[in-house]
């Protein structure tokens, strides 16, 4: 299950990384018309929020042994960013959730880790699950923009096609 969990955490990273490299450099203050809507760099600084979610929650697990994602904590996130910056601190986030979840086991999913939206705990699965669920939804915010921008994106940049299996086992 964990290495399951972190293959599709991976590809939905690599997708968003992918529509990343397509963002137009002079449209990072670009915002959709409608109120309060954030700009291309606050949505990518805003993913970087997402992934560091995944990494609080892997940390709380195991919080001996990965103490130094305390480290994560401290760097910025929801904060207007460039692609590069994007890219560079995405890829970071995701050695770490690699290292996380390569040090857990099945059973620890089910394990109730405390948060402050729920003190006496809840699965972390549940957490991860709720993170990655997080990443998705601005990662197709990403998507739209691009769209509404006029950048050639479609449902490739949005989904892992898997090649179908030939053979019998």
């Amino acid at each position: 299950m964990c290495a399951a969990l972190l293959e599709k955490i991976g590809e939905q990273i690599e997708s968003a990384d992918r529509m990343i490299l397509v963002v137009p450099p002079q449209r990072l203050s670009w915002a959709p018309p409608e109120a309060g809507a954030w700009t291309t760099g606050l949505l990518l600084g805003h993913l970087l929020d997402c992934l560091a979610g995944f990494c609080a929650a892997l940390q709380a697990a195991e919080p001996e042994r990965l103490e130094h994602f305390l480290e994560l904590a401290k760097l910025p996130v929801n904060h207007a960013c460039d692609p590069l910056e994007a890219r560079a601190r995405i890829a970071a986030y995701r050695a770490h959730i690699g290292e996380g979840l390569r040090l857990l086991s099945d059973r620890d999913l089910s394990r109730p880790i405390a948060t402050v939206f729920v003190p006496e705990g809840e699965p972390l699965l549940t957490l991860l699950l709720g993170n990655l669920e997080h990443f998705i939804n601005h990662k197709y915010q990403l998507f739209t923009y691009l769209k509404r921008m006029g950048v050639a994106v479609g449902s490739r940049d949005l989904y892992h096609f898997r090649e179908p299996r030939t053979g019998v086992r």
